[in-house]
């Protein structure tokens, strides 16, 4: 048997076990329970098993945290990054790391303060994206036909819902159940919008004309699953019209901005989705009483109507004395009209016989054998003419179809077309001639009657600083600014103090001229 080594020292000897182990005694034993105030850090969502891992920190220092999935499914809100919370629960080691943890049994949002930043956060983040645009609400079916509930199928909320429903209109009624509070509420309620969206019409399961959500009342942890944005987002992409009925009239959730029309209550949103099948029947009733009425009053009208323009028209034997009489008339003379017509007809008829005997028919078939005889005897004689003077007919013709008539009407065109030409050059000539000699005209009335030769014989033109000609002395004050305009330049001058008499500026007035006379063929005058 081997000795064991003598040690150096007298200090116990541990294993990491031991240690780790003895560590996690103190830890437990020392803390218990805890209350501990920090930052959610890490936070990714539950794990596939259902726990939580994450940190909680603070300004200084940070500490592990777990929660179990049996932990998990009580919170009343989802923990999200960022979050501050007061979490309670047991320090402990993870000996796997040498770390110690705590895991939390219990945890809530440090104050209604966290919740409401986070909240107001969210509230500006989804405003921003459009969400909660009143443009973008649907009105609600005034009759719908398929209700759809989201809510819990165990609470007082749903019986409330239907029993008004049933109570005002009778209706089908679907209903999505979901949890309505905890960390998964919100998902579910999600999922529900998106699956009544996602029925067909027409389908095994009838899609709803109309969406409520509905909760009732509780804290804002209770109801913090109605503000998760997976839920706003649903209800925002809602293709069927949706009420929000989450809480009590003073409360609010995201839900209820998102949402197409909000409800103070349950029992108010059971009220908004239909109307009162009695009050609807009174209304229908009172209508058909009026309109029986009004049908009434207007065929009354119109039989009085229809009586006075009966008292207005003529009666009947009125109308038919003339007729009558007429037809009296008519069948009087309809049988004397018979006899003599008929006596009339007899006699043609005799005529006709007289000339239609056998000896006179047989006379007239010998005649016109006769004339057939003859113009049979007469008809090859004739055909050989008729060929003979066709064919002189056509070689006359043939012989005016030759080139040289043709050829000459051509000829006689060229020359024409020729003759046009040298008109039209000349006539181009002429007008040119005219229109230089009118230019020319204006030009010399042009020079004449401008300013410019003014200035040549040794005047100037007296401007104003914004170059308006001054056309009197008396305008001119003392010390202004003048430009003196001369034929080859400009010079400025200022005026300076005169008599009293208003100066007086030589002028010369320009020698009238006679206008040109018009040429013959053109319009408008000279300027």
């Amino acid at each position: 048997m081997s000795e064991k080594p003598e040690s150096a020292s007298n200090v116990a000897e541990y294993t990491v076990s031991e240690i780790s182990g003895a560590l996690k005694r103190t830890v437990e034993d020392t803390f218990g329970h805890v209350r501990v105030r920090g930052e959610i850090s890490g936070f990714r969502g539950a794990h596939s098993s259902g726990h939580a891992y994450f940190s909680l920190k603070d300004d200084k220092a940070r500490i592990e945290a777990v929660i179990w999935r049996g932990s998990m499914s009580k919170l009343r809100f989802r923990p999200e990054e960022g979050m501050e919370v007061i979490a309670t629960g047991k320090l402990t080691t993870y000996p796997g790391s040498s770390k110690y943890q705590i895991v939390i049994e219990q945890m809530e949002p440090a104050g209604a303060g966290a919740l409401m930043a986070l909240l107001e956060e969210r509230k500006r983040k989804l405003g921003a994206e459009g969400l909660f645009d009143p443009a973008a609400k649907r009105r609600l079916p005034y009759m719908p036909h398929i209700i759809g509930v989201i809510t819990s199928p165990t609470g007082a909320v749903i019986r409330d819902i239907i029993h008004r429903i049933t109570d005002r209109f009778p209706l089908h009624v679907l209903v999505w159940p979901v949890r309505v509070q905890g960390e998964t509420s919100g998902s579910e309620v999600a999922n529900a919008i998106n699956g009544f969206n996602g029925l067909q019409r027409g389908g095994a399961l009838p899609r709803p004309d109309v969406l409520i959500v509905a909760r009732g009342g509780g804290s804002l942890e209770d109801l913090w699953g109605f503000n998760d944005e997976a839920v706003v987002r649903a209800v925002a992409a809602s293709q069927i019209p949706l009420i929000s009925a989450v809480g009590h009239e003073t409360d609010w959730t995201l839900i209820d901005l998102a949402a197409d029309v909000r409800a103070p209550t349950p029992t108010g949103a059971a009220e908004m989705a239909v109307p009162v099948k009695a009050d609807l029947q009174a209304t229908v009733a009172t209508l058909g009483a009026r309109l029986s009425a009004g049908m009434s009053r207007y065929l009354d009208r119109r039989r009085q109507a229809q009586r006075a323009l009966a008292r207005a028209l003529p009666s009947a034997d009125q109308l038919l004395a003339l007729p009558r009489r007429h037809f009296d008339e008519t069948a009087a003379r309809l049988g004397r009209a018979l006899q003599a017509n008929t006596q009339k007809k007899r006699g043609e008829f005799d005529g006709c016989a007289r000339q239609l005997s056998p000896r006179l028919l047989e006379q007239r078939i010998r005649e016109k054998r006769r004339e057939i005889s003859i113009l049979s005897s007469r008809l090859p004689r004739g055909l050989k003419v008729f060929v003979r003077d066709r064919r002189s007919l056509y070689a006359r013709r043939a012989g005016r179809l030759s080139i040289e008539p043709t050829a000459r009407l051509a000829e006689r065109g060229r020359q024409h077309l020729q003759q046009l030409d040298r008109r039209q050059i000349q006539a181009v000539g002429l007008v040119l001639d005219r229109a230089k000699r009118r230019s020319g005209e204006l030009e010399r009335l042009l020079k004449t009657l401008s300013y410019q030769g003014v200035l040549e014989r040794g005047f100037a033109v007296v401007l104003d600083p914004s170059g308006v000609p001054i056309k009197r002395a008396a305008t001119i004050a003392t010390g202004d600014e003048l430009t003196l305009k001369f034929q080859d330049g400009e010079v400025q001058a200022v005026a300076k103090e005169g008599d009293e008499r208003p100066p007086r500026i030589r002028t010369e007035r320009p020698s009238p001229v006679k206008k040109p006379p018009v040429p013959s063929g053109s319009q408008g005058s000279l300027f």
